[in-house]
């Protein structure tokens, strides 16, 4: 049971006497036994709480008394959140979004597919890439060691075969372009596989390591360094 449950709770509770009934202020006796005089306001007040609490019927204190339940919809980086959530729809920007983690990320953990959204996000961000997901995705297309994304370029077809994963990705790229934080990378803008080692990683700072992916974010540009 969290504090924060339970702090509802009671603040439930208060709510609930006070719009039963209105108990009356307790003014401390001003005389010379003012103990006698409380003890008789206390037992006034309680025997009011009493009567309160037995104008809340059972189904108020169940309500009360039972944590909420931890559903579906928590978020989590799992595929059994993931395949709670609705089938995934959007615009072009959507699905360049979700054939880009589909090609890149599918064989990744669903977190991993997050941090690769994060990264290209990152990129729509930055002036140093082009403002819209289509655009930095298939930046360099047809070009070989020229484009950023390497399914556009391998030659290879970009039919979509498994379903299953199509609908995952589609799912994270629609979370992601609805604004989840970005809070995997450190703000990565590039990110590459442990199996090799191109030479921009030796001096881009690298800010995560998930899965089967490095990643990294671009060195801040200075007058020094210009």
């Amino acid at each position: 049971m969290s504090q924060l449950w339970l702090k509802n709770v009671i603040c439930a509770i208060v709510l609930l006497l006070t719009a039963n009934m209105a108990i009356a202020d307790v003014t401390l006796s001003q005389s010379n036994a003012p103990a006698a005089v409380l003890d008789a306001e206390l037992i006034q007040l309680f025997g009011a709480e009493r009567v309160a609490f037995g104008a809340i019927n059972s189904g108020q204190f169940d309500r009360l008394r039972t944590p909420p339940s931890r559903g579906a919809q928590e978020f989590g980086f799992t595929r059994a959140y993931l395949a709670s959530l609705p089938t995934a729809k959007g615009d072009a920007q959507w699905e360049c979004l979700s054939q880009a983690l589909y090609f890149e990320a599918r064989g990744e953990s669903v977190q991993g597919q997050f941090a690769v959204a994060e990264v290209i996000l990152n990129r729509v961000d930055s002036t140093s890439y082009p403002s819209t997901l289509c655009r930095v995705i298939n930046q360099g297309t047809g070009q070989k060691f020229r484009c950023q994304f390497t399914y556009t370029c391998d030659g290879l077809s970009d039919r979509v075969r498994d379903q299953d994963a199509w609908n995952r990705v589609a799912k994270v790229a629609r979370i992601m372009i609805d604004g989840k934080a970005r809070d995997l990378t450190g703000g990565a803008t590039h990110y590459h596989t442990k199996a090799v080692n191109p030479r921009w990683a030796r001096v881009f700072p690298r800010t995560a390591t998930i899965g089967a992916h490095h990643f990294y974010r671009m060195p801040v540009r200075t007058a020094s360094n210009g």
